[in-house]
């Protein structure tokens, strides 16, 4: 391969990355500006609609406030990013145990994995024949984007 086409290559997966991180970005920025905004309006709404400094204080960054509290005063980037890897694994166990969890319990049994196998089984076995076959398998290999709800999807 010339010398050029490999440079091509290689910028354009550079840019490819780049822009995938920064829509990764973008996206979780305005996740935070939603759950600001709507911190926000909670506030005013129980104040009917006026805030002072301490309620908007109060709204903003409770949680870091006191995750600086918890640490002595003051947060190292090691601390708060273990805060929030954990905070992001919390929510994703959270909608894992929503999805399986049969009882409604709060907790993840074997009963609750099989029967949640057994319904997708069911759901791929098009021709209740008790096999899935690769024609019943969805296009692309991607279970929830294809004749699934999104509850039934979500782990691949």
């Amino acid at each position: 391969m010339r010398k050029s086409t490999t440079l091509a290559l290689a910028f354009a997966a550079l840019a490819g990355a780049v822009g995938t991180t920064a829509y990764a970005e973008n996206n979780a920025s305005a996740r935070m500006r939603e759950g600001m905004m709507a911190r926000l309006d909670k506030a005013m709404s129980d104040s009917d609609g006026a805030i002072t400094f301490d309620q908007f204080s109060d709204a903003m960054d409770a949680r870091l406030r006191k995750l600086v509290a918890d640490n002595g005063g003051k947060l190292t980037v090691a601390q708060l990013a273990d805060a929030l890897e954990k905070a992001r694994f919390e929510r994703m166990a959270r909608r894992i145990i929503a999805r399986y969890d049969t009882k409604g319990d709060g907790t993840l049994t074997s009963d609750d994995i099989t029967g949640r196998e057994k319904k997708i089984f069911a759901m791929l076995d098009k021709n209740n024949d008790g096999k899935i076959e690769k024609s019943e398998l969805p296009k692309g290999g991607r279970f929830g984007h294809h004749r699934q709800s999104d509850d039934e999807g979500d782990m691949q």
